[in-house]
């Protein structure tokens, strides 16, 4: 992979993609759902098999030589995600199965036991059923109110009603970094300011810009991050919570087990440290090491890299749609003040549909209300079409989008 250029060179980035040797009916693969699932290469796969072929073995528990190795590769891969986040140390880095679990970990360790009747949970319009549904079930169960920061009509959060974090009461924020199906990048180091203004925490969910552009937590001052490694060029399976040590230590464990405790008697236990506290049973190993391999992977091209590289691609996407008649793109318009991410419509073309259509030329869109059904109400849409850019992809890519969107076109006699 030849990176001594600023420009990003695709289609060598791309030889290190397996699943790029592919073909669908015949044509190459032009993978445009990587806010969904990112590929993976060779490293991280080979990192994962050279795991099971060499050192298959539990962590922490082994006193023989593979069991060690195993876990001083898990133990290294939490470090160097400690380090590609800017946390304070690799003890503040907790491995859970998807961004999913960490959000239910927090709501379950640490909201059942501070947000009470009265309390108010502060949202936005923009969350993934992800950073939404676990409050909603915590608001039942204790009582507590919800409160959303609404999306103006150009897909940014209404900063007037930032004051809403610093009402009376409010026990935590909660916000997405990037929106999965906007792309919209929020201010999220101003909020959490805010939020720790009024005694309240905070929790960033980072699945859409880990993997995209620098994300440092100590800079953002928040007290949970979270993200998954299959949107990180990880393997699915693995995840990661980032909490605030002295937070941490005070919430109790959320799955109970082996390699949690420190001692158990027939009538009580004692819990590990953090962050191993929060890992009862036998953790996904091989997964972890594969997030670090991609860690690496993603370090050796540079963050800036990425992100300069995903705002030119997401500018011409942009301004190549606008020639398409019956395009409507939701959300921001400016690529630098989004992530690689576009939603729209095209006509009165089911996504669904346009997603078929488009499948045929091998091209992979997603379609769907992207698991943020009240933003789609917001919208007044049932569901979009979206398109998502990562490192493997160009603006030639691009061009063959346009062209399967003036094919439906043709096929809908539009």
């Amino acid at each position: 992979m030849d990176l001594t250029h600023n420009t990003l060179d695709v289609e060598q980035i791309k030889l290190d993609f397996p699943i790029f040797s592919r073909s669908i009916l015949g044509k190459p693969i032009t993978y445009l759902d990587s806010a969904a699932t990112t590929q993976k290469p060779k490293t991280v796969i080979d990192a994962v098999n050279y795991f099971y072929e060499n050192f298959n073995a539990n962590v922490h528990r082994g006193i023989y030589k593979i069991s060690q190795e195993a876990t001083e590769a898990f133990e290294s891969a939490r470090s160097k995600i400690a380090k590609f986040i800017n946390a304070e140390s690799s003890s503040e880095i907790v491995f859970t199965k998807n961004a999913t679990e960490s959000i239910n970990l927090v709501t379950y360790s640490w909201g059942r036991k501070n947000v009470f009747e009265q309390d108010r949970v502060v949202l936005t319009e923009l969350e993934h059923h992800s950073n939404l549904v676990p409050w909603q079930f915590l608001s039942k169960e204790n009582k507590c109110e919800l409160d959303f920061i609404p999306v103006n009509k150009d897909g940014k959060l209404s900063e007037v009603h930032f004051d809403n974090i610093a009402k009376k009461n409010t026990k935590l924020l909660g916000v997405t970094q990037v929106s999965n199906v906007l792309g919209t990048i929020n201010p999220v180091k101003e909020m959490v300011k805010i939020a720790h203004e009024c005694d309240a925490v905070s929790l960033v969910d980072a699945a859409q810009s880990v993997p995209h552009m620098p994300v440092d937590v100590q800079d953002i001052g928040c007290d949970f991050l979270v993200f998954s490694g299959h949107k990180t060029l990880g393997p699915m399976g693995v995840g990661v919570l980032y909490g605030k040590k002295e937070l941490l230590e005070k919430m109790d464990p959320f799955i109970y087990g082996g390699d949690m405790i420190k001692s158990v008697s027939k009538t009580e236990s004692k819990w590990n440290d953090v962050p191993w506290k929060f890992e009862g049973g036998t953790s996904s190993v091989a997964d972890a090491i594969g997030l670090g391999a991609a860690i690496d992977y993603l370090n050796k091209i540079g963050l800036d890299r990425i992100r300069a590289h995903e705002i030119e691609v997401t500018d011409y996407a942009l301004k190549e749609l606008k020639d398409v008649e019956g395009v409507d793109v939701y959300g921001p318009k400016d690529p630098n003040e989004m992530g690689g991410v576009i939603s729209f419509n095209l006509a009165d073309i089911h996504p669904h549909d346009l997603a078929s259509i488009l499948d045929e030329e091998g091209i992979a869109i997603r379609a769907g209300h992207h698991c943020a059904m009240p933003l789609m109400e917001k919208l007044d849409v049932s569901a979009t079409a979206r398109v998502s850019f990562y490192i493997y992809n160009s603006k030639s890519d691009v061009d063959l989008l346009i062209k399967g969107l003036r094919k439906a076109k043709q096929v809908f006699k539009l």
